[in-house]
């Protein structure tokens, strides 16, 4: 059988498949025979068992009872967004201590980084703080985390590596730990409410 044969005679058994004109055994046989996969519907409790059995954690609308969903609120403070991560209301007001870190870090990074940034939003969580924003004259994006040791990552498209970039890769790094220092403090408080 040349190629053209075989592609029509496939072709003509899964147009048969598909209009399901044929019985069972007969569909059984063409899917077998000519290794077509189709959709099945398998129940949920064979895909815990398989999830189970390979391993994979196994999420459960279950589990979620009892937890609170996280809430969040923000807060807009010199036209940049900062936004508060809580369990409880308690936990989603704004301190004086928070608002103040809040624009030193702006200050500190237009100061001592670059003038023309667009900030992206600051998320303050109960164990982390991240925060992203594009510097503009390099077109380089930055994302500051405290959570994980050397937390600063940056983004860009085809950044030509000068000493223009050097510096500001230097810099930012140098921003980032006192961002970091000021941010842990201000974690550890949230903690201990």
């Amino acid at each position: 059988m040349n190629k053209y044969e075989e592609i029509k005679s496939l072709l003509k058994a899964s147009r048969s498949v598909l209009k399901k004109n044929m019985n069972e055994s007969q569909n059984k046989e063409i899917l077998k025979k000519y290794q077509i996969l189709n959709e099945r519907k398998v129940e949920i409790d064979t895909i815990e068992k398989f999830q189970d059995k390979q391993g994979m954690s196994v999420k459960k609308d279950s589990d979620e009872v009892g937890k609170k969903a996280e809430k969040q609120k923000g807060y807009k403070i010199q036209g940049n967004i900062l936004i508060l991560h809580g369990k409880d209301e308690s936990q989603l007001e704004l301190t004086t201590d928070e608002k103040n870190a809040f624009v030193e870090s702006v200050d500190e990074f237009r100061n001592e980084v670059a003038e023309l940034v667009e900030f992206g939003k600051m998320n303050v969580y109960l164990d982390n703080v991240e925060w992203t924003g594009k510097i503009m004259e390099l077109h380089l994006e930055f994302f500051y985390t405290i959570n994980e040791p050397n937390g600063i990552f940056i983004n860009g498209n085809m950044i030509k590596l000068n000493q223009e970039y050097l510096e500001m890769v230097g810099k930012l790094q140098q921003n980032y730990e006192k961002f970091k220092t000021k941010w842990s403090k201000i974690v550890a408080t949230r903690q201990k409410l």
